[in-house]
């Protein structure tokens, strides 16, 4: 026997019902301000189902998740794959610059210097 459903699609965490049922994240650490794409929810529903309140939810890709991000020089951890030679691969933490230094002009990984296509 199924069950009724209203199932509704967001496309990004300003849609409505986007961000239903998913609270604000708690500061951790000294990250300094909240992610101006998720307001500091660090994820939305890209689909949710009005009725049982199910969803399939999306990490926010500017702030990994986390809610807040560094606007100072701390580095900042993001998880990463590590992949050696006749090895299986494994989970590592990489410590990165901030891309939203305050008083920084320059954006992404469009800076001077940086080698990466």
């Amino acid at each position: 026997m199924s069950h009724p459903s209203n199932i509704v699609h967001c496309a990004g965490p300003a849609d409505p019902h986007a961000l239903d049922g998913i609270s604000r994240r708690h500061r951790s650490g000294d990250l300094d301000n909240l992610c101006p794409v998720c307001a500091g929810y660090g994820q939305w529903n890209t689909q949710i189902d009005l009725v049982s309140h199910r969803s399939i939810r999306h990490a926010c890709p500017k702030c990994d998740g986390r809610g807040w991000i560094e606007t100072g020089d701390d580095m900042v951890p993001s998880p990463d794959i590590i992949r050696d030679p006749g090895a299986p691969p494994r989970w590592t933490v990489r410590l990165d610059a901030s891309d939203d230094r305050e008083g920084d002009d320059r954006e992404g990984d469009d800076r001077e210097g940086d080698d990466r296509e």
